[in-house]
């Protein structure tokens, strides 16, 4: 459906070659979109064959996105590369599990460096480039616990809660300029962060009872929501945090 397609239009995925980010990668990709994908440890190879095999370009920027320092370069390479950004994914995440009266300092700062800072600071550097285009979409990843308050996740709860409240600030001063700011919230999802989680059988037990859809999501439960997001469909979506859940939220 033309609706859809993204054909001629370049994604900019932080976080891009490996889970969410990496299934998120390839669904844009296979909606027509080329692909940027940034990576902290150039683990994209797999993810750039599953592009390239679509007859979409990749193009793959290893960078420490917790250095304000990189952004701009980032940006920089993306434009000299293909000349132009239509969609921007701030993938990009980690998480520490402490309790909060254990929490280090050190793990706070990393979480909202990356998590936060990293979104917001590519976005307004990205974001000045689709303004002066008049058009851009870009897709911030939040979280269940940008809604709820977590057990042990003190400072990725915050850096959630934070993107929700960014990604709406942000829609709200480029609404008017053609661009839509809008955010998906994956529910509990098999991926690398969540290993710890899924390896605790109370919790997961706990955790599987209150999903509707009885099972764990999936990266490719990702792809179509972010090509919805990206494309024209969602043209007239700003500001709205798109639950992506099995239903827990409903529950």
């Amino acid at each position: 459906m033309s609706l859809f397609d993204l054909t001629g239009k370049v994604a900019l995925v932080t976080g891009g070659a490996v889970g969410l980010g990496g299934a998120i990668s390839i669904g844009l990709a296979k909606a027509g979109a080329d692909v940027v994908i940034v990576t902290s440890n150039n683990r994209s190879q797999e993810t750039q064959q599953q592009i390239e095999v679509l007859g979409r370009k990749v193009h793959t920027i290893v960078a420490n996105l917790m250095d304000e320092s990189v952004l701009d370069g980032v940006v920089k390479e993306t434009l000299s590369v293909f000349g132009k950004v239509d969609i921007l994914v701030n993938n990009a995440g980690i998480i520490r599990r402490t309790p909060a009266a254990d929490h280090a300092a050190s793990d706070w700062h990393d979480v909202l460096n990356l998590n936060l800072n990293s979104a917001f600071f590519l976005s307004q550097l990205v974001g000045r480039e689709m303004i002066k285009q008049g058009s851009g979409k870009i897709i911030n990843i939040a979280s269940m616990l940008s809604f709820q308050g977590g057990i042990n996740v003190p400072g990725y709860t915050a850096s959630k809660h934070a993107i929700a409240g960014i990604t709406k600030a942000l829609a709200n001063e480029w609404a008017s300029k053609g661009i839509q700011v809008n955010a998906i919230a994956p529910g509990y999802m098999e991926t690398d962060n969540t290993a710890a989680l899924r390896a605790d059988q109370e919790r997961t037990a706990q955790i599987m009872v209150r999903i509707p859809a009885a099972r764990w999501g999936t990266p490719e439960d990702l792809q179509g929501p972010a090509v919805f997001l990206a494309s024209a469909a969602s043209d007239y979506m700003n500001g709205h945090v798109l639950c992506v859940d099995g239903g827990w939220m409903a529950r």
